[in-house]
């Protein structure tokens, strides 16, 4: 039986410290390199030409699956709560699950299919990383509010609230803003068309995506309370069929 209590709590620290480490690695990249201008990109046009798209790829990936790890012990620290008080429904912590590893597929698909190579594909992943990222907030934030005190305290689910308000306040202009702008490309100038509804949807992504980190370090606390046991047990079918070539 292998126990993770020890560092359970710094799970949600390690996503948050790669995840912005992977933002900001690649637009120092791509800004030293010229292949973005440096005032507020799209965070997936810094991780697009090589080598700083390697180094997204690379990063994102990995934030992808700390982010699906981190929202599966969130949904087993809940469901083990509401098996001893019932406080929220379990379809909900499960909808919440569900939307959190959706967010993290969509992270891994803008990480792996570049805009310049199937843009239709990249940008469908980024909506699903944006959007049920931001249902997976509201999720969350509601069943905080359901389970005070127990699982958090009210300055946890105050904060949680706030971010998950931010986050749908600037997620429908960033949707918006990004189709007005009209057109797609890395290096913008003051003077292009659509370049203020550039800078506001490019502004609002950046904004999302660290509400998303913010959101995860408010699990530190309780995950500091809880211990995780991974148990592995030998099938009796297969026991047999190990010993008996042993014995005879």
């Amino acid at each position: 039986m292998c126990c993770l209590k020890p560092v359970l709590h710094i799970l949600p620290i390690f996503l948050v410290i790669w995840s912005c480490a992977g933002f900001i690695i690649t637009f120092i990249i791509a800004v030293e390199r010229r292949d973005v201008v440096p005032f507020i990109p799209f965070i997936s046009d810094t991780g697009t030409t090589p080598p700083e798209s390697c180094v997204f790829g690379l990063m994102i990936n990995i934030s992808a699956f700390l982010g699906a790890f981190t929202i599966y012990v969130r949904y087993k620290i809940l469901q083990t709560l509401n098996e001893a008080n019932p406080l929220v429904k379990s379809c909900i912590n499960w909808l919440a699950f569900l939307c959190g590893l959706l967010a993290c597929l969509g992270m891994c698909i803008v990480a792996n299919f570049q805009e310049t190579a199937l843009r239709v594909v990249h940008d469908i992943g980024a909506l699903l990383a944006f959007g049920m990222g931001t249902v997976y907030l509201i999720f969350q934030a509601v069943i905080s509010f359901k389970m005070l005190p127990l699982c958090n305290d009210r300055w946890a689910f105050g904060f949680r609230a706030f971010i998950a308000a931010l986050s749908i306040i600037v997620f429908f202009p960033m949707i918006a803003c990004y189709f007005v702008s009209g057109e797609s490309k890395f290096k913008w100038d003051p003077m292009d068309k659509g370049y203020s509804s550039h800078v506001t949807s490019a502004f609002c992504e950046w904004i999302v995506a660290f509400c998303f980190n913010f959101f995860f370090l408010t699990y530190i606390k309780e995950f500091q309370k809880f211990t995780l046991r991974i148990k592995t047990e030998l099938h009796p079918d297969f026991q047999n069929d190990v010993l008996t070539p042993i014995l005879s």
